[in-house]
């Protein structure tokens, strides 16, 4: 009888443990040891564009917010592929090779992160994916794949009703010359990105479904780049003098690009309406001056913690509080052209 008792009694002490253990939650390493530190690989496809490099400096204070919340170390490894998926693959292989706990990607090529993920799983690692997303088959290839990112059919829908309403207050303040129509160019982002596909149709779809009377001049594809954007709008200015009246911009470093043509030929922002994506610091600085009609603002900040707090659960091997898809809000900024 006494062996029974002390046997009963030792199964409910180590039943007692481990449920002590399990409501812990502690962040705990593969042999069941508290972690006190992770590593986070985090990949950009081109550390110099604009919304990227605001993007990156959200998530490093997020990182260094979540070391003084939880006293857990954060070494995050940031890495810029260039522009080239070659390069970002090695870098793939270079932070499973440090032990790093998670990936957080920014494809080069979304319809790459085939092998990104063979990679990934193959070391047991889990990856956000954030701003270019890949397509379903690929996400749905584990249930350790998230995606980060602002819906692009909302981002250009709210870049055309801001044009909707602003023709509707006034056709003059989009119909500069009075003669029934609003002429545009339209600088376009990558010719293979998802988001710049989306962006451009859905914002002339808003145009015409809202009644404005738009005739397109022209368009060109400057690779989301304030240069190249600049160089095609100079192009565009002497070779259309004086008939362009609105310039549709996939994002807002191509505004901005279109605004340095324009100064640099003597052109008034009156002259001329840009809109824009993203809202960036640089963006809302002309939508502020006046050189800028209008732009669509991603929540940074909650963009930012969405993939931190994914990629530092999936690390640390708790839940995950979000879905496999988080889609950040949005919202219109609109301003005067002097």
């Amino acid at each position: 009888m006494k062996k029974r008792i002390i046997f009963v009694t030792a199964v409910l002490i180590v039943c007692m443990a481990a449920l002590f253990l399990g409501a812990d939650g502690g962040r705990r390493d593969g042999q069941g040891a508290k972690k006190t530190s992770i590593r986070i690989g985090l990949l950009l496809y081109r550390g110099d564009d604009t919304f990227i490099g605001t993007l990156r400096s959200s998530i490093e204070e997020c990182a260094k917010e979540y070391e003084q919340e939880t006293g857990v170390k954060v070494t995050l490894d940031v890495m810029d592929a260039k522009g080239s998926q070659n390069t970002q693959n090695n870098q793939v292989e270079r932070l499973i090779s440090l032990g790093c706990d998670a990936l957080c990607v920014n494809m080069v090529d979304r319809a790459a992160a085939s092998a990104v993920i063979d990679k990934a799983l193959a070391a047991g690692l889990p990856v956000v994916f954030f701003n270019r997303e890949p397509v379903e088959e690929d996400m749905n290839r584990s249930d350790r794949l998230y995606y980060v990112g602002a819906d692009a059919k909302e981002s250009a829908v709210l870049q055309g009703e801001l044009l909707v309403d602003a023709y509707k207050k006034n056709p003059g303040s989009l119909d500069l010359n009075g003669d029934g129509k609003v002429s545009y160019v339209l600088l376009e982002g990558e010719t293979s990105h998802q988001d710049s596909l989306i962006r451009t149709e859905w914002s002339i779809q808003t145009l015409k479904d809202g009644g404005v009377p738009i005739e397109k001049i022209t368009g060109g594809i400057a690779n989301w780049e304030r240069s190249q954007a600049s160089a095609l709008m100079e192009q565009w200015i002497l070779e259309y003098p004086g008939q362009i009246e609105l310039v549709i911009c996939n994002n807002d470093d191509m505004a901005l690009g279109a605004i340095d043509a324009m100064e640099r030929n003597d052109v008034s922002p009156g002259s001329i309406r840009l809109v824009g994506i993203d809202g960036t610091p640089a963006g809302q600085e002309a939508l502020k001056a006046g050189k800028l009609l209008g732009t669509v603002e991603s929540d940074r900040e909650l963009y930012a913690r969405a993939i931190f707090e994914i990629a530092a659960a999936l690390s640390e091997r708790e839940a995950v509080e979000y879905e496999k898809y988080f889609w950040c809000p949005q919202r219109a900024l609109a301003g005067g052209v002097r």
